[in-house]
């Protein structure tokens, strides 16, 4: 099973608030790939629970590291960092 790992800086004034966090789980669920979210140096939580990525306290200017599994990994998780960059 391939695995993709990639990382961003939150650059949004309000970190990633209740939109992008919706946005952003659903796309998460949608992709059927077992996907996390992770504070950097913090324990990764499932990226397809609103509550999950909301209660990372993720803020601007905060690094957060997208992991993917599953077949499609690369794209799923391009697709998933263009939506915490496009939420901005």
């Amino acid at each position: 099973m391939a695995t993709a790992t990639r990382s961003t800086v939150i650059n949004d004034p309000v970190g990633i608030h209740a939109r992008p966090a919706a946005q952003f789980a659903q796309a998460a669920a949608a992709s059927g790939q077992n996907v996390t979210i992770a504070k950097e140096g913090g324990a990764a939580v499932p990226a397809n629970s609103i509550l999950s990525v909301m209660g990372l306290g993720v803020k601007q200017g905060d690094t957060v590291e997208i992991t993917v599994e599953g077949d499609n990994a690369e794209a799923v998780a391009e697709n998933l960092i263009n939506i915490l960059l496009a939420a901005e």
